[in-house]
């Protein structure tokens, strides 16, 4: 299905016009150190996207591209770390506009990840009826099935159930589009390099968020479209990525599916399968097929297991985000609070000089 073609097109993120239209710097601006440093930077951003890109559809949205995509938003937060490091920029030339988006920025992130974090643990929550349905599933009596059905009914209701704390993403996420259109840099070349990189990891942040979000939500509508300027050396492989993935969950919502999440529509697809088999055994015993109920109840237990794990390792990832952006801001702070006390420290010894003299 089309984007032309989809009944509910994305909401609009421009509503005052467009934040991205962000002018590049001119290269004679930059010296070359400075200029290689950004081009190292982009490159490097650009070649982590290409490999976000997932070589087929049916990778898109499986908890192992979600945990890999986690893996490079750290890696990316990380590359800043360095880069402010590369830059020999002093906290004490940081414009306080910088200080004050880049703390707006990191709070809005950590929200997410917070509430990221509680919708996994809500769907952990669901593995214990789904356990409990195979253990039922053992024994072949209309008691046990009885039973199974109960469970796997509690399953579904607790899968599909909405959690506050997703719903508020967007909104949040609605913050960090506005916060894409960077402050100005005057008179600073070195702030300008650290703006632009900033810029780009925003966009990779973005997206990859959004894309948590619709998925975790159950809407299309919660998927941002960001319109990226071709300066960028990584807004090729940008557009490409989000054009894919944007699509392909468009399509995937359209087509009415359990879930976009690729395991737990595997789990519902082998619940679908051994639903009817255990509603008969309710009654009538004899309507269960034992080798073929066992190899269904082998499936769904696969299922669930693989579901299992994939949802722990994505955890294990949002939480590394969540770590990577409050250690740059614990970073930020401690700098900021040296830098404080080493002016002090000189305004002091300058008063102290101005006494004697």
């Amino acid at each position: 299905m089309s984007r032309s073609q989809d009944p509910h097109p994305s909401r609009s993120i421009f509503p005052f016009g467009n934040p991205f239209r962000m002018k590049s710097h001119k290269g004679s601006h930059l010296s070359p150190q400075l200029l290689g440093v950004l081009q190292g930077f982009e490159t490097t951003l650009a070649e982590r996207l290409r490999k976000l890109m997932p070589k087929s559809k049916d990778e898109i949205l499986s908890l192992s591209w979600m945990t890999f995509a986690m893996k490079s938003l750290c890696e990316s937060h990380n590359d800043i770390r360095t880069l402010i490091t590369d830059l020999e920029l002093p906290v004490s030339n940081w414009d306080d506009k910088w200080v004050d988006v880049y703390f707006d920025i990191s709070t809005k992130l950590l929200d997410i990840c917070n509430a990221f974090s509680s919708e996994l643990s809500r769907l952990n929550q669901g593995n214990l009826p789904l356990k409990c349905a195979l253990h039922h599933l053992g024994p072949a009596s209309s008691k046990s099935f009885l039973r199974a059905c109960s469970l796997l009914d509690d399953w579904r209701r607790h899968i599909n159930a909405k959690n506050p704390r997703i719903e508020k993403c967007s909104t949040i996420l609605d913050g960090l589009v506005g916060s894409l259109d960077l402050p100005k840099v005057k008179n600073s070349a070195k702030g300008k390099v650290l703006m632009q990189a900033m810029y780009g990891i925003k966009v990779e942040t973005v997206f990859v968020c959004s894309v948590f979000s619709a998925a975790f939500s159950g809407s299309s509508k919660k998927l941002l479209d960001l319109d990226v300027a071709d300066v960028y050396a990584w807004a090729p492989a940008f557009k490409s990525l989000q054009n894919l993935v944007n699509e392909e969950i468009r399509v995937r919502f359209s087509s009415g599916k359990f879930s976009v999440l690729n395991e737990l529509e595997a789990v519902d697809a082998v619940v679908k399968e051994l639903y009817p088999t255990i509603q008969g055994g309710v009654n009538t015993e004899d309507k269960v097929e034992p080798e073929l109920h066992l190899k269904t109840v082998e499936e769904l237990g696969a299922a669930a297991e693989k579901l299992s794990q994939g949802m722990d390792l994505l955890a294990k990832g949002v939480d590394g985000f969540f770590q990577a952006v409050l250690t740059s801001r614990d970073t930020l702070l401690s700098s900021l609070r040296f830098d404080k006390n080493v002016n002090d420290r000189v305004v002091g010894r300058n008063m102290d000089q101005q006494v004697v003299y």
